[in-house]
């Protein structure tokens, strides 16, 4: 852990207080056979921003693009190759949304300078208006990060590192950043992002160490893989160091839902017991659990057979289930 965290004044809440969000990691643009669905192999870009759209009017508050540069061939049969470029598709984003935010779920910062990734970030924050939420993340891919960066087992470091330099590029035109990995000064950077004092930072990540980085530095956190039966404590332990680390500053507090599919009754489809199915109030019950456990947005994934279908359950859950959700 670096000496440069930031201060608890320095917290840049991305969900209004007392509110309840909710988002999506957009289906097509990451295609790891781990969730794809056969309809998003055959999808791409009029798929991709007719969903954007739908979501968009639906509510929701962010819309997520993954960060992958290359998969190893030994991984290829598990994770894909198709991943889109996770700053590119930001940026298309924006000219295609009009209100909810962009994130970036989440990028292998430590792959990048801080001066490049704060270029390419806040450029999206100007174009998009100041809706850019940054969701950064150690990585998992070791040859992968050794390629791009060297040294898999010191990432956490590099992350610690990267984020703290990246909110410095973002706040600061000339930012100073200390070496020996991010040497730079007396060079200017722009354009400054919209949002002031900075775009929100969220850290993904459910390790021990990716719960600490997140109480250090993070605005919000983005659990990966956290089961919801393990979630409360995970909270319990980040609310924790939060204290210890940044005198208890408030924090934006996520987890990803179980795949939903909204019924009418009967939906002709045998779904899998894992799936959270039901009505509008069935579902928002369920979710309300979550909030209950002190978590403030939530990542949702459709069950679906077809973009239409895809999009059919995003509007619903817009009208259905979004009000539903802070009560």
């Amino acid at each position: 852990m670096t000496d440069t965290a930031p201060s608890p004044a320095d917290v840049v809440r991305a969900v209004p207080e007392g509110q309840v969000v909710y988002g999506m990691q957009l289906p097509i643009q990451s295609q790891s056979t781990l969730y794809v669905a056969d309809w998003e192999k055959e999808s791409g870009p009029v798929e991709l921003a007719r969903i954007a759209r739908v979501a968009d009017e639906a509510g929701f508050f962010y819309l997520g693009v993954c960060d992958h540069t290359a998969i190893p061939r030994r991984l290829a049969d598990a994770m894909g190759t198709i991943w889109y470029d996770t700053t590119a598709t930001l940026g298309w984003l924006a000219a295609v949304t009009t209100r909810t935010h962009l994130l970036s779920h989440v990028l292998i910062l430590a792959q990048r300078h801080p001066l490049r990734a704060a270029k390419e970030l806040s450029t999206i924050d100007r174009l998009s208006g100041g809706r850019l939420i940054v969701g950064v993340g150690a990585g998992h891919v070791p040859e992968e990060y050794e390629l791009l960066t060297g040294c898999f087992e010191e990432r956490g470091r590099h992350t610690d590192e990267a984020v703290a330099a990246l909110a410095r590029c973002f706040t600061d035109e000339f930012p100073e950043l200390p070496g020996p990995r991010f040497p730079a000064r007396d060079m200017g950077l722009g354009p400054r992002p919209v949002r002031q004092p900075r775009p929100p930072i969220w850290v993904g990540g459910s390790s021990p160490a990716a719960i600490r980085r997140t109480a250090a530095y993070g605005d919000g956190w983005l659990p990966q893989g956290t089961r919801r039966r393990d979630l409360p404590d995970q909270i319990a332990r980040l609310r924790e160091l939060r204290a210890e680390l940044r005198g208890g500053a408030p924090i934006d507090i996520g987890t990803i839902v179980e795949p939903i599919h909204l019924t009418t009754g009967g939906s002709g489809w045998d779904l899998p017991g894992w799936v959270l199915s039901g009505r509008g109030e069935e579902v928002a019950e369920s979710l309300r659990e979550l909030v209950a456990m002190g978590v403030n947005h939530l990542q949702v994934r459709f069950m679906a057979r077809s973009a239409e279908e895809f999009c059919e359950q995003t509007a619903r859950f817009g009208v259905e289930v979004g009000p539903l959700l802070t009560q």
